[in-house]
């Protein structure tokens, strides 16, 4: 039977990200991946996030909050060392854990109060599962022949297993769909231009990144919140990539999303949201944004037990089901919006 013609997958940054609005809260964060031993030596994770007020008059932005991490992780994805910057108890529970669903149970079980606070910390340690399951893919930009030298060292029934784990875990990934053939996808999964993240007219806009020599992989998000008083919404504009260094410079994505989203300010229900794909890998991936849609009505502080609810396994994207996650914070963040009270009276900032 003759391979069906695909469309090729969108290819499109929408980098820099654009100036803080005024009145704005905006967080940003990112998980920095390197080897410096090599591919099959443990790989280091730098994350960082940070919370950032931009004011009435759009000047100076003022640090609301930040955190961040470093640790090693084992081929088999088992952490060995962490630390948290600032220090925080209970970060060093980690070590043992594998990166996947199991080390996001045990965040919440053992780091209850980072979730409660609205912690930018938990927000990168959250992402280091979704990061160690893609980082591998910095190899590939390194090295032309590193499929081949995987398939070499793994086996190719081994190979064969993975791929099968692989089956029906995302909407892209569907048993049949192109990214599971033996041959591998019909369209180049490397041959986007990532960007630079930071905008030139507001280099204030983004926390300090972390870069290394060698291959290296990145994870970046950034949610800008503003609150509209007039229409009792909150307005949320978001996004959300994944890249590599290139050998001969520069940087290619894998994973790009763009997220809209309105929400009701009293009540946090979702009145209106947006998913736009960017950058993805295969053909058949942009058709997750449909599924988003379930979203709208649900609130937005439960968007994480939403997400698993209604978008598990080939019903969503993982890459896309992160970044909707990674909206739960944004009451606490709006919160920041308001004036404390002062001379005995309280209100909101004007937008």
């Amino acid at each position: 039977m003759a391979t069906q013609t695909l469309p090729p997958p969108p290819r499109s940054t929408a980098n820099p990200a654009p100036p803080r609005p005024s009145n704005s809260v905006r967080r940003t964060s990112s998980i920095d991946v390197a080897w410096p031993d090599g591919p099959e030596a443990p790989r280091v994770m730098v994350g960082r996030a940070r919370d950032m007020l931009t004011p009435a008059d759009g000047g100076e932005g003022h640090l609301l909050a930040e955190g961040g991490f470093r640790l090693r992780m084992a081929e088999d994805k088992t952490i060995t060392a962490i630390s948290a910057e600032p220090p925080h108890p209970g970060v060093d529970a980690l070590v043992g854990e594998r990166g996947g669903n199991h080390l996001r149970m045990a965040l919440r079980e053992r780091l209850p109060e980072l979730i409660a606070q609205g912690d930018p910390l938990y927000l990168v340690l959250d992402d280091i599962s979704g990061t160690a399951l893609v980082s591998a893919f910095a190899w590939s930009q390194w090295y032309p022949d590193w499929a081949e030298k995987l398939r070499e060292r793994l086996g190719e029934e081994q190979m064969a297993g993975m791929m099968q784990q692989r089956t029906n875990v995302c909407w892209g990934l569907k048993e049949g769909n192109s990214g599971l053939r033996p041959e591998g996808p019909p369209h180049n999964v490397a041959d986007a231009d990532a960007g630079d993240l930071v905008n030139p007219s507001d280099p204030q806009g983004w926390h300090a990144l972390y870069d290394q020599e060698g291959p290296g992989f990145r994870r970046a998000r950034r949610i800008d919140v503003v609150r509209d008083p007039i229409a009792g919404t909150l307005r949320i504009d978001s996004a959300f990539q994944d890249s590599a260094r290139q050998r001969e410079g520069g940087r290619v994505a894998i994973h790009e999303y763009a997220l809209r989203a309105t929400c009701d300010a009293g009540t946090l229900e979702i009145l209106a949201l947006e998913a736009e794909p960017l950058i993805l890998p295969f053909s058949e991936c942009p058709g997750a944004i449909g599924t988003a849609q379930r979203l709208v009505g649900k609130r937005l502080d439960a968007i994480r037990d939403e997400v698993l609810a209604l978008l598990r396994g080939p019903e969503g994207c993982t890459h896309l089901n992160d970044a909707l996650r990674a909206l739960a914070d944004v009451p606490k963040l709006a919160e920041s919006l308001k004036v404390p009270a002062s001379a005995g009276t309280s209100r909101k900032l004007d937008i």
